[in-house]
């Protein structure tokens, strides 16, 4: 169920305690793809879980500005701090429990918030009425994941699948022209870099030309399975916290 599209009454007829709550942001994606593009991602492998799972499970409307200022030299990004976005985020969870939603998966698509969704996780699970867990989509593909950069093969390729209209294919070349071959500046090991515009002349990191509609097909396929899994097990677990005092 959708939460934005039902009604009070149908959400109050839903019995179940799972929810998934996309998670993404509002930032640049290169020349050829949308600023919405990691909300998007995050949307349709949501829904596309929710649609295969055995059960009900409660769709909630997708937290669509995330902690990108890593990318604010690229017009048209928007961010908030991690604290703001954990509070946020928090509360959002704390909400869903108290209509009985407690065990909710936060389906993330930006690397920027990876780090703030596992914290802000943990202080639910062990301090809320409820239990959270973060699941991010490109890093539930197998193989694939190791060709996910910004804006490259991976997030052009499910674009191309779900929501083909939005890449400005006629600007693929140039997104491939001005792009890095991968994310940030190292020496020993250590990021010298803090924003994208650092290291990438356009915003892209990797190779958009290698994400086809058939990549795309693959990517959604094992995402929705790997959130289907971890549904499952998130339904099934015994959530009571040890008490060692």
């Amino acid at each position: 169920m959708h939460l934005a599209d039902a009604t009070w009454t149908e959400a109050d007829a839903v019995e179940t305690n799972l929810a998934l709550l996309p998670v993404g942001s509002t930032e640049q994606h290169g020349p050829h793809a949308p600023l919405g593009t990691d909300r998007l991602n995050a949307e349709v492998v949501a829904d596309a879980a929710a649609e295969a799972y055995d059960g009900d499970v409660v769709v909630a409307p997708p937290v669509a500005v995330g902690v990108s200022e890593e990318h604010r030299q690229f017009a048209g990004t928007l961010w908030v701090s991690e604290g703001t976005f954990r509070r946020y985020v928090r509360e959002t969870v704390a909400s869903l429990a108290h209509h009985g939603w407690d065990r909710v998966v936060l389906v993330n698509g930006h690397g920027g918030n990876v780090a703030a969704l596992r914290e802000v996780a943990g202080r639910i699970t062990r301090h809320d009425a409820s239990y959270a867990v973060p699941f991010t989509w490109f890093e539930a593909v197998g193989d694939h994941r190791s060709d996910m950069g910004h804006a490259g093969a991976l997030e052009t390729a499910l674009l191309r699948r779900v929501r083909p209209e939005l890449v400005r294919e006629d600007r693929i070349d140039e997104a491939r022209e001005g792009a890095s071959d991968g994310w940030g500046d190292w020496v020993s090991y250590t990021n010298l870099a803090f924003d994208s515009a650092e290291f990438t002349e356009n915003g892209v990191v990797g190779d958009p030309r290698e994400g086809d509609e058939e990549r795309g097909e693959e990517l959604l396929e094992l995402a929705t399975q790997s959130l289907v899994k971890l549904l499952e097990a998130v339904a099934a677990r015994d959530v009571e916290r040890p008490d060692y005092r």
